[in-house]
Order: C-alpha cells, then sequence, then structure tokens
C-alpha cells in the first residue's frame, strides 16, 4: 500500500506500479464532462492543476453532518479526450473507474501521470473519507461543478502506470 499526500510530485508517480493500493490524503478536486470541456481553455483557475488529482465523480448532497453525499467514481472514457489538455498543464493523477482509450493511455505515459480506479458501487465509504467539500468552479452545473475536496485516506488502486501497465489487460 502507498500513502500519497498531495500535491502530488513525480517522485510520487514513479514509485506507482499497476495493481497497488493507494490512499491519498490532502486536496483533490472533482470534475466530470461538463466541467473538462470547460477547463480547455480556462485561463483563470481556481486551483494549480500541477501536481493535482481530479476525481471524476458527480456527488450526492450532503447530509446528516458529513461533508458531501455518496460519491462513487463515474465512468472515465468520457474525459479521453479532454484530460490530455490537463495533464499537459500538471494533472497528476485521476481517479474514476472503467477502462480507457489506448490513445489516452499513450497520452498519460507521455505526461507522466497515472490513473487510478475507485470501487464503483462503493460511493457511501467513498464520502466518509471526505472531510470536506466547497465549490470552488462553475457551480451552474450543479452535482458537475468542480469541487475543492479534503480527503483523508481516499481509497483507490492504480490501473495504469507510467511504464505503459493495464490493470484491465494484465490481470491484477
Amino acid at each position: 500500500m502507498i500513502n500519497l499526500t498531495t500535491p502530488i510530485t513525480l517522485e510520487d508517480i514513479k514509485r506507482l506500479k499497476v495493481g497497488e493500493k493507494v490512499l491519498i490524503s490532502g486536496t483533490i478536486y472533482t470534475a466530470r464532462d461538463q466541467a473538462h470541456i470547460r477547463l480547455q481553455n480556462e485561463e483563470n483557475l481556481k486551483f494549480d492543476l500541477e501536481g493535482a488529482v481530479i476525481f471524476y465523480v458527480g456527488p450526492t448532497p450532503a447530509r446528516d453532518n458529513v461533508a458531501l453525499g455518496a460519491s462513487g467514481p463515474t465512468s472515465s472514457y468520457r474525459m479521453d479526450d479532454l484530460a490530455p489538455n490537463l495533464m499537459k498543464r500538471g494533472l497528476k493523477l485521476m481517479i474514476g473507474k472503467g477502462d480507457r482509450s489506448d490513445k489516452f493511455i499513450q497520452e498519460m505515459i507521455n505526461y507522466q501521470s497515472v490513473y487510478l480506479i475507485a470501487t464503483g458501487g462503493a460511493g457511501a465509504l467513498l464520502s466518509s473519507r471526505i472531510k470536506k467539500s466547497r465549490v470552488i468552479m462553475y457551480e451552474d452545473l450543479g452535482a458537475e461543478a468542480i469541487r475543492e475536496l479534503q480527503v483523508e485516506e481516499f481509497p483507490c488502486f492504480v490501473a495504469y502506470d507510467i511504464y505503459g501497465n493495464n490493470i484491465f489487460k494484465d490481470n491484477k
């Protein structure tokens, strides 16, 4: 198991190998389809992409004294054409679910970024690792707004590493 604290460094990225469990603590950001589209030409980000982690999630509203409602990962392939521009600008980790395109995987390797998967169907468990949440951009997108999350030991697995390994094809 590898414990990571944000922001993520190149040394962190080099340590990650397919199949390893990762626990992330610190600040991560949420962004899905519509936010990714808007981020493509956004000059005035309210967060630094250098060393950033983006979680592909559309959380449910918070209740019962929790920071955020159920927060299960969404299918990531929809961001395949949009993520490379963010990786070029410093994005280091993406968290979602499901396989990605070969083109995306090559871009990820080129930009020295890593794709992690979180367990689908475990949104309530994942939300228990979110300690604080606040919308920082695109509030009009509702569940797809960009949120800044403070997480403690947020559990993921390395799906693709910078060495070309693939959890979906390597039977890890």
